[in-house]
């Protein structure tokens, strides 16, 4: 049903491991795309998915990171480990670059890995649909919403099909400040008015990857809930910390995003479910601990998944 897709960083990693459990029985299937080298993380993380009962989708053919020019290390270590292990896919991604060759060369490949094609820019889907042809109803397709519109997605009618959101707006930190909460999407209520299986987006993280942060001016917390006042849509809080203006004292700026949370959880109207992320940011509030911004954005992660979660419990 939920499909969250996350690029196999550090923290991203971790968060799929400590709520492998979690999703396995909520029935949600991680979309992952390897973005970094060594695969050891990415072993542990399949591992712990394998180990809870669930399963996940791995990028073959990765856009961004240390394997976009050949991911054959991937393919690899699927063979090694998952071969005949129906819980992980080869999730082979159509972008605008991939050619109609490519694509049925990438499926010819990993016909043993129950593949999931994902749409994301990909310009010959009618000559895919149609190379498809008999195994279309058999086949698994995740489209991002961006790419591929409602004529696009038609093509493969009559297969099981996903549509994922980007539902974060990117901006920079300090701009958050002007906007303390927005919409993030109603995809979890809507999908299947669109005649799909499930749904995705890329978190509170967004679709833009980049190697790493700079300094942080301001540090933000961005943390979703669902509005049961407000047909069940579900919104996102920014809270942003108070000094903007240098590069210095990430502490400091996360103990000021951190007290708006705390203020705002406090206030009885927040609508933010008690997640176990949310328990651990009242914790590093009381202890006045900075962890890291990594680690804030893997609380951040982790709540939105419980938040799923708990409302389709």
């Amino acid at each position: 049903m939920y499909h969250p897709y996350f690029r196999g960083k550090q923290f991203e990693l971790i968060t799929m491991r400590e709520s492998a459990k979690l999703m396995a029985g909520a029935g949600f299937v991680p979309i992952i795309e390897p973005v970094k080298e060594s695969l050891g993380g990415l072993e542990k993380t399949l591992k712990a998915i394998c180990d809870a009962g669930g399963k996940a989708i791995v990028i073959v053919n990765p856009y961004h990171g240390d394997h976009q020019e050949d991911g054959a290390s991937i393919t690899q270590l699927l063979q090694d480990e998952y071969i005949g292990n129906d819980a992980i896919s080869a999730g082979i991604l159509l972008r605008s670059h991939t050619s109609l060759a490519d694509a049925m060369a990438c499926y010819e490949a990993h016909k043993d890995h129950h593949p999931t094609f994902v749409h994301a820019g990909f310009t010959a889907q009618k000559a895919f649909a149609d190379f498809l042809g008999g195994d279309l109803a058999a086949s698994h397709h995740v489209f991002v919403e961006e790419h591929a519109n409602t004529l696009y997605r038609k093509h493969f009618d009559g297969s099981t099909r996903v549509l994922l959101r980007d539902g974060f707006k990117r901006l920079k930190n300090a701009e958050y400040a002007k906007i303390p909460f927005e919409e993030f999407s109603e995809l979890h209520l809507t999908f299947g008015d669109m005649k799909m299986a499930g749904f995705g987006d890329f978190l509170m993280v967004g679709d833009s990857y980049s190697e790493g942060g700079g300094p942080a001016y301001a540090v933000a917390i961005h943390l979703t809930y669902i509005d049961p006042d407000n047909d069940d849509v579900m919104y996102i809080y920014h809270f942003v910390s108070t000094t903007n203006d240098t590069p210095t004292d990430p502490a400091g700026k996360f103990a000021q995003a951190l007290k708006k949370l705390i203020d705002k959880l406090d206030s009885g109207d927040s609508k933010l479910f008690e997640s176990s992320a949310i328990k651990e940011f009242r914790e590093l509030h009381a202890k006045g601990h900075f962890p890291g911004l990594g680690y804030v954005k893997k609380l951040s992660m982790k709540h939105h998944i419980e938040t799923f979660a708990d409302y389709f419990s």
